[in-house]
C-alpha cells in the first residue's frame, strides 16, 4: 500500500502547488522586466525577448514527455529533481552576468519547470477520492489561471522596487520550502514502477524538433512579420514535417514516449481541444488588455498590472466555490455556464471606449475570472474522469502541453490581428480626413490655431497640426482594432459551448479501472 494514504490530501496539495504556482508565474513575471534586463546587460529589447522564448521552448519540450519520465524515473524522484533544478536555475538566472548566460539559465529553468504542472495535477487527482476531485482541481486551477495574471503585477513591483534580478531570487524561499514538503509528504503510488522498456529516442528527437520550432515561430513571428520572413517559414515547415513524422512514429512504436491511446476517450479528447481553445482566449486577452491600457490610456506598467487584478480576484473567488459544489451539479452544465460568462465578459470589453473608468474595466474582468473558474474545474474533472490511473501522468502531460500551445497560438494570433486591424482602420479612417471634409478641416484649423498661439511659426504649426490629426486617427484605429478582437474572442467562447454536449457526464466512481 502507498505511504501517501497516511498523508492528509490537502497537505499534499499545498506541497505540489507551491512549486507549480512558482513555475507558472515565471511564464509572465519577466515580461515587464525586459527593458530593465536589456539596459542592464547591454542588449536590445529584441535580443532580450529570447529570455522569454528560451523558457517557453524548453518548457514546451519537457511537458509532453513528463508522463514517460515519471514512469521511467519515478514520479517523486522526477518531482524532486524538477523542484531542485528549478530553484538552482532561478538563482543562476539572478546572478547571470551577460545575456547569453541568462538565456542559457532560462533554458535550464524552463526544462526543469516543464514537468511541474502535469506532475502536480496527476498527484492531486490521485491524492483525493473521486468525489472530492472538483475541490482538488479548484485548488490546482488557482495556480494555473491566477499565476499568469499576477505575474506582470508582481514582476513590475519587484523590478521597480528592487531590481530585475529579484524576479528570480524570489523563487528561492518558495523552492526550498517545496523541496522539504515534497520530500516529506509526496509518495509514489504502488502502480508506478521504473519502466524496463527501451527508450524511444526517435520519438524524443522528433518531439524536441517540432515543438521547439513551433514555439520559436510563435514567439518571433510577429517581430519578423510572419511568412514574409524565410526564418519563420522554415520553422513552420520544419515543425509540420516533424510533427507528422512524430505522430507516425508514436503510433507504430512499441513503447512510445507519448501514448496517444488516451485520445480514444471521447471526453478526454474533447476536453483537450477545449483546454487548447481556452488557452488561446485566456492568454490572448491577457496580452491584448495591457497593450490597450498602456498605448491608448497611457497607464504605467504597475498601474496596468493592478488594473488587470480583478480577473485574478474573480478566479480566486470562483474556483473554490465551483470546486466545493462541483459534485452536486452536472459538470457539463457548469462548464457551459462558465463559457457563457466568458462570452459575456469579452462582449462587455468590446463595448469600451477611450473614456473608460476603473469600474468599467473591473466588472468585465471579474466576471471573466469567475467564469474561468466555472470552466477550468469541471473541464479538468470531466476530461480526466475516464483516464485509467496508470495513464494519468501521460494524460496530464498532453493536457498541459495543449494548454500552453493554445496560449502561444493565442498570443501570436492576437498580436498579428491587432497590427493588421489597426492598419486596416488607419486606411479607412484616414481616407475620410481630407480638406473637403468639414469636420476634419475644422479640427485641423483648431489644432493649427493652438500651435500658432504657443509661438510656432506657420510651417511648424502646420506640421504639428497634421501630426496631431494623424495621432487622433491612430488612436481611433487602435480602439476599433481592440473592439474587433474582443468581439472575435466572444465568438470563440460561444463556439465552444456546443462541444460540451459531446462530453460524457463524469461517473461518481471516478476513473475507469486501469487497462493496457
Amino acid at each position: 500500500m502507498s505511504e501517501s494514504k497516511h498523508v492528509n490530501p490537502w497537505i499534499v496539495a499545498i506541497s505540489v502547488m507551491c512549486c507549480t504556482f512558482m513555475e507558472v508565474l515565471d511564464t509572465t513575471v519577466v515580461n515587464v522586466s525586459l527593458p530593465h534586463i536589456a539596459g542592464n546587460l547591454s542588449a536590445t529589447i529584441d535580443e532580450a525577448t529570447w529570455v522569454l522564448t528560451s523558457y517557453l521552448v524548453a518548457n514546451a519540450v519537457i511537458l509532453p514527455i513528463t508522463g514517460w519520465l515519471s514512469n521511467y524515473f519515478g514520479r517523486k524522484r522526477l518531482l524532486m529533481f524538477s523542484v531542485v533544478g528549478f530553484t538552482i536555475s532561478s538563482f543562476l538566472c539572478g546572478i547571470a552576468p551577460t545575456l547569453p548566460f541568462l538565456i542559457l539559465f532560462r533554458l535550464l529553468q524552463g526544462a526543469c519547470g516543464g514537468s511541474l504542472a502535469p506532475l502536480s495535477q496527476a498527484v492531486l487527482l490521485e491524492a483525493f477520492p473521486p468525489e472530492a476531485r472538483g475541490k482538488a482541481m479548484g485548488f490546482w486551477g488557482l495556480g494555473i489561471v491566477v499565476a499568469p495574471v499576477l505575474g506582470p503585477v508582481f514582476g513590475g513591483w519587484l523590478t521597480d522596487s528592487y531590481s530585475w534580478r529579484w524576479v528570480f531570487y524570489i523563487n528561492l524561499p518558495v523552492g526550498i520550502a517545496s523541496i522539504f514538503m515534497v520530500q516529506s509528504f509526496v509518495f509514489d503510488p504502488p502502480y508506478i514502477r521504473r519502466s524496463k522498456a527501451g527508450i524511444d529516442w526517435w520519438g524524443i528527437g522528433l518531439l524536441v524538433v517540432w515543438i521547439g520550432a513551433l514555439q520559436v515561430a510563435f514567439d518571433k513571428g510577429q517581430e519578423l512579420d510572419w511568412f514574409s520572413s524565410p526564418f519563420i517559414t522554415t520553422l513552420v515547415a520544419t515543425s509540420v514535417v516533424f510533427l507528422i513524422a512524430f505522430v507516425a512514429r508514436e503510433l507504430m512504436a512499441e513503447h512510445p514516449v507519448m501514448n496517444m491511446s488516451v485520445f480514444k476517450l471521447r471526453s478526454y479528447s474533447t476536453g483537450v481541444f477545449l483546454m487548447t481553445t481556452l488557452g488561446f482566449v485566456l492568454y490572448g486577452s491577457i496580452v491584448l488588455l495591457p497593450i490597450w491600457l498602456q498605448t491608448l490610456l497611457g497607464y504605467p506598467a504597475t498601474t496596468t498590472g493592478f488594473t488587470m487584478a480583478p480577473r485574478g480576484l474573480g478566479s480566486m473567488l470562483g474556483m473554490p466555490i465551483v470546486g466545493m459544489f462541483a459534485s452536486r451539479f452536472d459538470a457539463r452544465k457548469v462548464l457551459a455556464g462558465g463559457l457563457l460568462l466568458g462570452a459575456a465578459s469579452t462582449w462587455e470589453l468590446s463595448r469600451l471606449n477611450l473614456n473608460v473608468g476603473y469600474w468599467d474595466l473591473f466588472w468585465p474582468q471579474a466576471i471573466q475570472g469567475f467564469g474561468l473558474g466555472m470552466v477550468f474545474v469541471p473541464l479538468t474533472t470531466i476530461a480526466m474522469n475516464p483516464v485509467p490511473r496508470e495513464a494519468m501522468g501521460n494524460a496530464t502531460s498532453i493536457y498541459n502541453l495543449m494548454r500552453n500551445l493554445g496560449g502561444s497560438i493565442g498570443i501570436a494570433i492576437v498580436a498579428m490581428l491587432n497590427t493588421r486591424f489597426q492598419q486596416k482602420y488607419i486606411q479607412i479612417l484616414g481616407s475620410n480626413v481630407t480638406a473637403t471634409n468639414a469636420q476634419a478641416s475644422q479640427m485641423f484649423n483648431a489644432m493649427k490655431s493652438m500651435y500658432l498661439g504657443t509661438g510656432s511659426g506657420q510651417g511648424l504649426a502646420d506640421q504639428r497640426a497634421y501630426a496631431s490629426l494623424f495621432g487622433v486617427v491612430e488612436r481611433q484605429a487602435a480602439m476599433r482594432a481592440f473592439v474587433d478582437l474582443f468581439q472575435l474572442l466572444t465568438v470563440v467562447f460561444l463556439l465552444m459551448i456546443p462541444l460540451t454536449l459531446i462530453m460524457k457526464k463524469p461517473k461518481a466512481g471516478g476513473a475507469a479501472p486501469g487497462a493496457h
